[in-house]
């Protein structure tokens, strides 16, 4: 998506970017300071809207928080999916403080502590374990507590899903229990004092072709049927993963949202009523719901020139959005789209770098990108924000603050 299209989905008030209602320069003096992070609540409604219009009524909404754990988000996302994916016991505890049942929430993810685990039992969520040793973990856990695991068990697929920003199953991974080995430890943990509800299969996050995540749910599908023989149990749990991406640069295509609903209607209707017609079908998604609801605000504290080349000098950086200076997971460098978000309505008239604060030339947020002719005080405003932004970022580095966050 290109900045005017990012303009156009939040709007301008004022000739100024309009963020949940609000103009750009009245958010800022109501948060009180630069850098912040700030998510449209109405953009956000409107992308879970759009998916339970288009995904089959029986599939399930999964949140995974990992995407943005900001506590005012997971609260409102709670009463609007019906289930939130953690990773860790401090996720869990904002998962279990918002309103939302425990057995709605699932632990994912490798290298789960002992405590972790004793803590996701006690609360009754779903562990989806990643090895047999987190498998053991949980069985002494729910022996030790007096109660019944619920369990489900994530599976490395015996196949790659082409195209996804990072490849997360298929061949070696240190997510989930490689397929082949899956019946084995089925039958050897059986009757062991769990409730084994299904499974989780997650491929791979950040795809924009619609028909390769088809094929991968698709694959899932067929797989998980398989296993679904060695379960003595009826399988009521499908979580097929979710790995829908956004669109950062003005290359990038947004995803056929309407190709993978289609898709995933036929499996519902076809093999999983089928083959498996106690299971709840799961998407799991972080990203591709809270991604393009969010904005970076950080201010230009300097405009300098150095031997013909003109840089923003600003009051944010990569330790606040790692993502968008190239530094998570980009193998060629290109820019998120940004404005001028207080002269939203003027023409581009100049290139310009914008740079961050830190003392280092990795600290680039625009490289060469067309803005108004910018001035001191001016807001620069980067798009795509609304996941993987600030947790995912080295916020201790160089001692600055750590950015406000708001849900206008």
């Amino acid at each position: 998506m290109t900045p005017q299209e990012h303009l156009e989905a939040f709007g301008t008030v004022d000739g100024e970017l309009r963020i949940g209602g609000m103009g750009l320069g009245r958010l800022a003096a109501r948060v009180g300071s630069t850098p912040f992070f700030a998510y449209d609540r109405g953009l956000l409604d409107a992308r879970i809207d759009r998916l339970r219009g288009a995904l089959p009524t029986r599939v399930e909404l999964s949140y995974a928080m990992k995407a943005n754990p900001m506590p005012a988000v997971v609260q409102h996302l709670a009463q609007r999916v019906d289930r939130i994916d953690v990773a860790s016991g401090l996720e869990l505890r904002t998962a279990l403080d918002a309103p939302i049942r425990p057995g709605g929430v699932s632990f994912a993810g490798p290298g789960k502590t002992p405590a972790e685990i004793r803590q996701a039992v006690a609360a009754e969520v779903v562990v989806e374990v990643e090895s047999t040793t987190e498998l053991v973990r949980v069985i002494d856990a729910g022996d030790e507590l007096g109660v019944v695991p619920h369990v489900a068990v994530r599976v490395n697929p015996d196949f790659a899903v082409k195209g996804s920003g990072m490849r997360m199953g298929g061949g070696s991974q240190q997510f989930g229990m490689d397929a082949e080995i899956v019946p084995n430890v089925l039958r050897e943990y059986a009757g062991s004092g769990i409730d084994l509800i299904g499974f989780h299969v997650f491929a791979g996050s950040q795809n924009l072709n619609a028909e390769t995540i088809a094929e991968a749910q698709r694959r899932t599908v067929d797989l998980v049927s398989r296993l679904a023989e060695h379960v003595g149990s009826p399988v009521r749990y499908l979580n097929l993963g979710g790995g829908f991406g956004i669109p950062y640069t003005a290359k990038d295509r947004p995803l056929d949202l309407d190709v993978v609903a289609s898709s995933l209607q036929d499996l519902v209707d076809g093999p999983i009523s089928e083959r498996m017609p106690d299971a709840v079908p799961v998407i799991e998604l972080g990203r591709y719901l809270v991604g393009e609801c969010g904005v970076y605000v950080t201010r230009v504290l300097d405009r300098k020139v150095s031997r013909g080349r003109t840089y923003l000098v600003v009051d944010g950086g990569m330790h606040h959005q790692l993502a968008a200076s190239g530094n998570f997971g980009q193998a060629i460098r290109r820019n998120y789209p940004l404005i001028v978000g207080n002269r939203a309505d003027a023409e581009p008239a100049e290139k310009v770098d914008v740079v961050g604060c830190l003392c280092t030339p990795l600290d680039l947020l625009g490289d060469d990108v067309d803005v108004p002719a910018a001035q001191l005080d001016d807001l620069i405003v980067v798009f795509q924000q609304g996941a993987y932004g600030l947790t995912a970022s080295p916020t201790a580095f160089l001692g600055h603050p750590a950015p406000a966050e708001v849900l206008v």
